[in-house]
């Protein structure tokens, strides 16, 4: 039996780190934290960091795990970080790089995705398993790939689970379908992931199966996956399992007894900090520190939050940006303008931070001071390497204006998160007035950036625009604008907004004054684009923005679906409006309305993925007051696919 302990070691519960704050999954039975004696936690404490440093390999990585769950994830940086340059095994350097994420450095997930596509398979199914645990995925090709396609069912199980958590309803289907294989090992990785990212639909599934197994370790599994749920049943198990003669069992059940916030264990759990196998002394102690600890914001959850409201003296919050900084915190820059709504008012650009995922954010503190004659605004936050991951710089785009014949691009990076920046760069060499909307920088396949531009001479004499890109092929240094442009009748194209399409095409969608958003493609890289035409989908004169959702590959789109001719920029803008379209815009699997208000206005959206949540922005304009807001607010991407309008 302890050979079969030492078959399932490495399989640990997944949790998301925010900076200072740790976010486990939250008990199907909530209860209030235990009351844990100073010396029995400093008792905890001992055993962790001896197993850190302990020659064991993997419990030394889940003593890494615990430390950062109690809150101590310097500590376990400092000790991994140096351990990294030794490792060659691509299992090990995944579990490495896991804790390095864990405890607060997401540049480390660009290692398991490397790893995840090597042509050495030796690693895959750890890589898939590690982002799994710090729920992370990438721009999810890697992982969509593995799910698709791959022969290996225990590495589909473990990218399904990474998918699943992160929003893919179809990797979900894939999880419960396994449940059911007559292989028991498969069963017992479907009953893991169930347990941890399943609902109290699957208990009857879970009791059901573990009827048919016969091995005492993978009954276990389905017993803590059933505890987990909050299963009765499954907590008496898990219970009984904490004195299981089989270490294999003790260990789990001492691990998934503090997940599932059984209080109950927690004398068993403390006998345990004296057993004779390592890792069973390290969960023990993990699952006291977390019982200790208060319940923690529930994950996969939608909520919102005012973190820019207007006010006299600072009437208008707007066209805003946010991104996921290294440590797993969120920045989110917008633009304070001063006395007046209007576009040609005074502004500058300031910023706030959030550590608990967009619940609650810091003060302001400015990125951007007003440079130009009349003000700055409109930010792009983005990544400025080869892929959206945090181990490259952060650039801030923005735009200085200088009146209605003079409205530049200018960028800006930071190699410490947003701490600091360096020297603007030019992106709009031209001269003339170029509009580039709030979080609309694009970065294709072959690396390079598109920077989409609405450009006229002048917008008060001529106010007729034509769109087209500025482009780097060196992450940003240098830019150079496209060959072609777009152009489209009557005030013409207008607040474009760029994507890859699944064939390698670029695919730009603009503004127009017609009832409609426009479409143009660009066969190579974004220097020429083929003619606008009607997308078929309605929309009043505002922008609208559309991001590739990682975990599906799907479209979402954010727009006003709404039109009413003759009227005003074609009427308000409300309802805002998201849909969801699995064949890149040919059509729209489903729809639903996020904000619905008659008396304000919703438009000038950002749209960030992180951790199975889509975490949009949008300014509020209040119709009576005049005055605008802006509005942060998250939602689970597997929610985007309910046709419930909200």
């Amino acid at each position: 039996m302890y050979k079969q302990f030492a078959r399932y070691s490495t399989a640990v519960l997944g949790v998301a780190f925010f900076t200072g704050i740790v976010f486990i999954s939250i008990p199907a039975i909530p209860t209030e934290p235990i009351r844990l004696d100073p010396a029995v936690k400093e008792k905890c404490l001992n055993i962790l960091r001896q197993g850190l440093r302990s020659d064991e390999f993997w419990p030394s990585m889940h003593a890494a795990e615990a430390l950062t769950l109690a809150g101590l994830g310097e500590e376990v940086k400092l000790n991994v970080l140096a351990r990294i340059p030794r490792e060659t095994d691509d299992q090990r350097r995944c579990g490495l790089a896991r804790e390095m994420v864990r405890a607060g450095d997401r540049s480390h997930v660009t290692t398991m995705l490397k790893i995840l596509n090597s042509e050495n398979p030796h690693g895959h199914v750890h890589a898939c398993e590690s982002l799994f645990k710090v729920i992370e995925i990438g721009d999810g090709q890697a992982l969509r790939k593995v799910f698709a396609s791959d022969s290996n069912v225990t590495k589909v199980l473990m990218a399904a689970g990474a998918l699943a958590r992160s929003g893919n309803h179809a990797a979900m289907a894939r999880i419960r379908k396994e449940l059911s294989n007559e292989s028991a090992d498969f069963a017992r990785i479907a009953a893991w992931l169930l347990g941890q990212i399943g609902d109290a639909a699957d208990i009857d599934s879970l009791r059901a199966n573990k009827q048919r197994i016969t091995d005492a370790l993978v009954i276990a599994y389905f017993d803590h996956a059933l505890a987990l749920r909050g299963a009765s049943d499954g907590i008496a198990a898990t219970l009984a399992n904490l004195k299981s003669p089989d270490p294999g069992i003790r260990v789990y059940a001492a691990e998934f007894s503090g997940h599932a916030g059984l209080a109950q264990a927690a004398d068993s759990l403390k006998a345990m900090l004296d057993d004779n196998t390592l890792d069973v002394r390290i969960r023990a102690a993990q699952s006291l520190l977390v019982l200790a600890q208060s319940n923690s914001a529930p994950l996969n959850v939608e909520f919102t939050t005012e973190v820019y409201p207007a006010t006299e003296a600072n009437p208008r919050y707007s066209e805003g940006s946010t991104i996921v900084l290294k440590d797993g915190s969120l920045l989110y820059a917008t633009t304070e303008f001063f006395g007046s709504e209007s576009d040609f008012a005074n502004a500058k650009i300031i910023a706030k931070t959030s550590r608990d995922g967009g619940r609650s954010w810091s003060e302001s503190r400015v990125l951007q001071e007003n440079v130009g004659k009349n003000n700055v605004m409109s930010v792009t936050l983005r990544r400025m390497g080869p892929a959206d991951l945090a181990d490259s710089s952060v650039g801030f785009f923005y735009l200085v204006k200088n009146g209605m014949h003079d409205l530049k691009v200018h960028l800006r990076t930071s190699n410490d998160e947003g701490g600091s920046f360096s020297p603007p760069v030019l992106v709009s060499q031209d001269p003339g007035y170029h509009v580039m909307n709030n979080d609309r920088v694009a970065r294709l396949s072959s690396g390079r950036l598109l920077a989409p531009i609405a450009s006229t001479a002048d917008v008060g004499s001529v106010n007729h625009f034509v769109s087209f890109c500025y482009l780097s092929d060196d992450q940003g240094q240098t830019w150079r604008r496209g060959k072609g442009q777009i152009d489209y009748p009557q005030r013409g194209a207008l607040e474009p907004e760029v994507f890859e399409s699944r064939d390698g095409r670029a695919a730009m969608i603009i503004r127009t004054q017609l009832g409609h958003i426009a479409i143009s493609y660009s066969g190579d890289g974004g220097e020429t684009w083929s003619e606008a035409a009607s997308w078929n989908v309605r929309a009043p004169e505002a922008p609208s923005t559309i991001r590739r959702i990682p975990a599906t590959g799907d479209l979402l789109l954010v727009y006003n679906d709404t039109f009413t001719p003759g009227v005003g920029h074609g009427g308000k803008r409300t309802p805002l409006t998201v849909a969801i379209s699995t064949d890149d815009g040919k059509s729209w699997i489903t729809k639903q309305n996020i904000e619905t208000s008659t008396e304000h206005t919703f438009a000038y959206t950002s749209v960030t993925f992180h951790r199975g949540q889509a975490m949009l922005t949008y300014y509020v304009r209040d119709e009576k007051s005049g005055k605008i807001s802006s509005r942060f607010r998250s939602l689970p991407v597997w929610s985007l696919y309910s046709a419930t309008e909200r």
